[in-house]
């Protein structure tokens, strides 16, 4: 059960999700340099990493467990943008897009793991 993961709809919209977040972190306070940018950064690269990383396994199984990682690391990333609009940092037109994509990218992951795991229907049936 491998995929190639470039071709993953799901990957690519983590990728574009990533790319906007390190951008966002440009434009945050200095002071949060090694606090709160650096691991929105972690965070928002652990989300295609761990899809890309699970696509090489070869059951379905362990690929979903890297799926529900991803998921876990949109969380965290969730949450450090909530907090970053709590202590009013960036554009609070841009947190509410980056939030809206990473919902998007919550979905899609959640969706594909669920399509994965699905056992395979039979051609007998």
């Amino acid at each position: 059960m491998r995929h190639n993961f470039k071709n993953l709809k799901v990957w690519q919209k983590a990728m574009d999700l990533t790319d906007l977040i390190f951008e966002y972190g440009k434009d945050l306070p200095a002071n949060e340099r090694y606090n709160l940018i650096d691991q929105i950064n972690k965070c928002s690269c652990s989300i295609p990493s761990n899809i890309a990383d699970g696509s090489g396994k070869t059951t379905s199984k362990h690929f979903a467990e890297f799926l529900s990682v991803s998921i876990s690391s949109s969380y965290e990333l969730e949450t450090q943008l909530l907090i970053c609009e709590r202590r009013n940092y960036g554009s609070i037109n841009k947190l509410r897009e980056f939030m809206e994509l990473v919902g998007k990218v919550q979905r899609m992951i959640f969706s594909f793991r669920e399509h994965i795991l699905k056992p395979e229907t039979s051609l007998d049936s």
